[in-house]
């Protein structure tokens, strides 16, 4: 049970993250476009979206990556999952959302393909070099002095007790 809940907690961290700079990208093209040029809000809109994309990415990478390190994996293949993950959500997402015809349903497919698995790509990119500069970094060492014991070298309990 505690493998699913790290599992989803991950799937969740994902799309947050992703969802984050969806909606970053959202402002940006917000700022161009200006604020009465669409009658969806971009950034709230793409935040969404990118939460999604996110979550089902880290879905597949479950799949394809189980058991690797980040540091193992390279970066073409990890944007290529990331493109396949935008790409599979595009079909979801115009299967879902278009209820016309199936000319419709490919022209729709068309627009939203190549750019969400391009923005998968570019967000599992990024994804893969953050989770890298992660694992590189070392874990502060709590401001323990060279003399004292670590947890490993004598049980908490003993020291509590004060034996």
């Amino acid at each position: 049970m505690k493998k699913w809940l790290r599992r989803i907690r991950g799937a969740l961290g994902m799309g947050v993250a992703w969802g984050l700079a969806w909606f970053s990208a959202g402002m940006v093209l917000r700022l161009i476009v200006g604020p009465g040029a669409a009658d969806v809000p971009f950034p709230v809109g793409f935040g969404i979206l990118g939460f999604l994309a996110g979550a089902l990415f880290s879905g597949i990478l479950g799949l394809v990556a189980r058991g690797r390190r980040f540091h193992d994996l390279s970066l073409p293949r990890f944007a290529g999952w990331g493109a396949a993950g935008g790409l599979l959500f595009s079909v979801l997402l115009v299967l879902t959302a278009t209820s016309t015809g199936a000319g419709a349903l490919l022209d729709d497919l068309l627009v939203l393909g190549p750019l969400l698995a391009a923005a998968g790509a570019a967000s599992a990119g990024g994804t893969l070099l953050l989770a890298r500069r992660a694992e590189d970094r070392p874990l502060p060492d709590a401001g323990l002095d060279e003399g004292e014991p670590e947890l490993g070298e004598e049980s908490p309990r003993k020291r509590l007790r004060g034996h």
